[in-house]
């Protein structure tokens, strides 16, 4: 596996021309790679963030870069903590740095006999190794919606994430109140638990069909072990009479 270098390489902000298109003649890079970054938003992504009352945001004291390996990593460092102690659905968490800006890499190498193997300044544009974001001083990083009581909880976990990232940063508060759901999104979690309930009650039907034609065959295997065992009996006491 590849090392990573080191991140003052590219910490750096540069605006070099990596345009992409979909039409690929018009792309001046012709391939990307792939996210690492695996979701953006977390939580209750159904009903959002509106139901929360506590809004903290990670917000960046300083102009850089921010490789997609320091975000991931973040993520799951936050996400871990937060599902442990709210559970899946007891907050709202939304990443708003994306990582669009390429970063290349022209590996030149060292030693003797090295000047046979790197090309120099021929084709130094280089080859694209991963993708970053570009934060400005204030930019927002992390959003997190947090349920009433939990906001010394929320700032911790923002710290630690804040740990795995190249950047100075500080945490906000938001104190707002909690909007009461829609008619539309009260139908629609009434028509799920419906859905529900309606896939239960099936699953438990057939439970109970399996379980009566389980008792039915059982029973059948019992009434013709017991014919099987009355027919020698009648058989003998015949034999007998007619002695």
């Amino acid at each position: 596996m590849a090392k990573l270098r080191k991140w003052t390489a590219y910490r750096k902000v540069e605006r070099p021309y990596t345009r992409w298109s979909k039409v690929r003649g018009k792309a001046y890079v012709k391939s990307r790679p792939g996210k690492k970054i695996i979701k953006y938003d977390m939580g209750d992504i159904i009903l959002g963030h509106n139901q929360f009352p506590i809004h903290l945001t990670l917000v960046s004291k300083d102009l850089a870069q921010i490789r997609t390996n320091a975000l991931e990593a973040s993520r799951i460092t936050g996400l871990k903590r937060l599902e442990a102690k709210l559970g899946r659905k007891a907050f709202y968490f939304r990443i708003r740095a994306v990582p669009h800006q390429m970063i290349r890499e022209n590996p030149l190498a060292a030693g003797a006999g090295a000047d046979r193997l790197s090309t120099g300044m021929k084709h130094s544009f280089g080859k694209i190794i991963g993708t970053a974001c570009q934060v400005q001083e204030g930019k927002i990083i992390y959003d997190l919606y947090l349920p009433q009581g939990q906001e010394a909880f929320g700032r911790s976990v923002l710290k630690l994430m804040s740990k795995k990232l190249p950047v100075r940063t500080k945490v906000l508060a938001e104190y707002r109140k909690a909007i009461a759901l829609t008619d539309k999104e009260i139908a629609h979690r009434e028509k799920k638990d419906k859905a529900r309930q309606q896939a239960a009650q099936i699953e438990a039907a057939h439970e109970a069909e399996a379980a009566a034609a389980e008792a039915a065959e059982a029973a059948g295997e019992t009434e013709a072990s017991t014919d099987g065992e009355d027919t020698p009996k009648e058989e003998d006491t015949k034999e007998k009479k007619e002695e």
